[in-house]
């Protein structure tokens, strides 16, 4: 391997450190008040985005924006095909400004979808700094009508989200972003898979909403014609192919999707500590400390919500996150 693989290697392995890691989460959680927890995050690697007197919801961003910023300079260390690698899985950035951006064009937009939500309403926070990580961020920020963003959307490589409601393009988007991570990194084709499958479910079998005809072709080209195509959840499920099905494996009502939320995490998890341990010089690496980044920030986000309500129970870890304690 070249010379950007090794030092995009080694900052990758040295980014691990900035996690908070599984005690650290647990304190935050055990936090009585929010500003208890905001304090103790100020002496961690989430303190440079967060301050004391923010709102949960600021609070969470700014967890959020730590790891965008991590995943910035991680870019920066890599080769072309490493950079590539983090935009794709980085896309969930992109997709959350431009939610919001196409609700501030709309009278009254309404929410994102419950899965998709997060934890606490983000209100009128300012978009993420993407940098290098956005594609096609720098035009959309400058459409003033629901239909030139869909336009913009069309002509990048998002493609068209078959439509302009905040609801169809937030959902064209996370189908494509699915999409393109399966063939951009080969690594984390089964995350991409399995978290199509669960917002396919949420989507169709929960929230009873019919997806955008393009967006149900991309989510075919994935998952396939047979699980797209079926009328019950029971038979989705039974249809999704083996990179897919594994998180659904264990979940026989759709009501319980929550666990595979969890479950996914857990995954990614795992997957992302063996990659990480990979000897190699290539991607491998590097995806890994993305995925353990990404988990970190997520159970630092569901932690921060737990001590704005007050502190979590001694094992909310297990409970609410599904990890090993």
């Amino acid at each position: 391997m070249g010379a950007g693989w090794v030092a995009g290697v080694t900052r990758a392995r040295a980014l691990r450190t900035r996690c908070l890691g599984a005690e650290g989460i647990r304190d935050v959680a055990a936090s009585h008040t929010l500003g208890d927890a905001l304090r103790y995050l100020a002496a961690t690697p989430y303190r440079h985005d967060v301050s004391a007197g923010a709102t949960p919801a600021e609070a969470q961003r700014a967890v959020s924006a730590t790891l965008l910023w991590h995943l910035r300079v991680l870019a920066g260390w890599q080769p072309a095909t490493g950079a590539d690698a983090i935009r794709a899985l980085a896309a969930g950035f992109e997709i959350s400004n431009t939610q919001h951006h196409l609700r501030s064009l709309s009278a009254e937009g309404p929410r994102p979808a419950a899965a998709d939500a997060p934890a606490l309403d983000t209100g009128r926070l300012p978009p993420y700094r993407l940098g290098a990580l956005g594609t096609v961020w720098t035009r959309l920020s400058r459409v003033r009508t629901p239909s030139e963003l869909r336009a913009a959307l069309a002509a990048s490589v998002w493609g068209d989200p078959g439509g302009d409601s905040p609801a169809a393009v937030a959902v064209g988007m996370r189908v494509s972003a699915a999409q393109r991570l399966a063939t951009a990194v080969p690594d984390a084709a089964r995350w991409a898979a399995a978290r199509l499958a669960l917002l396919f479910v949420r989507e169709v079998f929960v929230a009873g909403r019919r997806l955008p005809d393009v967006s149900v072709r991309r989510v075919a080209r994935l998952l396939g014609p047979r699980a797209v195509g079926a009328g019950s959840y029971t038979d989705f499920r039974q249809a999704l192919p083996a990179t897919a099905r594994w998180l659904l494996d264990d979940i026989d009502e759709a009501a319980d999707l929550w666990r595979a939320e969890a479950a996914w995490w857990d995954a990614v998890e795992r997957d992302g500590r063996e990659l990480l341990r990979r000897s190699h010089f290539g991607p491998q690496p590097v995806v890994g400390a993305v995925a353990l980044l990404s988990v970190d920030a997520w159970r630092t986000r569901g932690a921060l919500e737990l001590a704005a309500r007050g502190g979590g129970p001694d094992d909310w870890w297990a409970e609410v996150f599904d990890a090993p304690r």
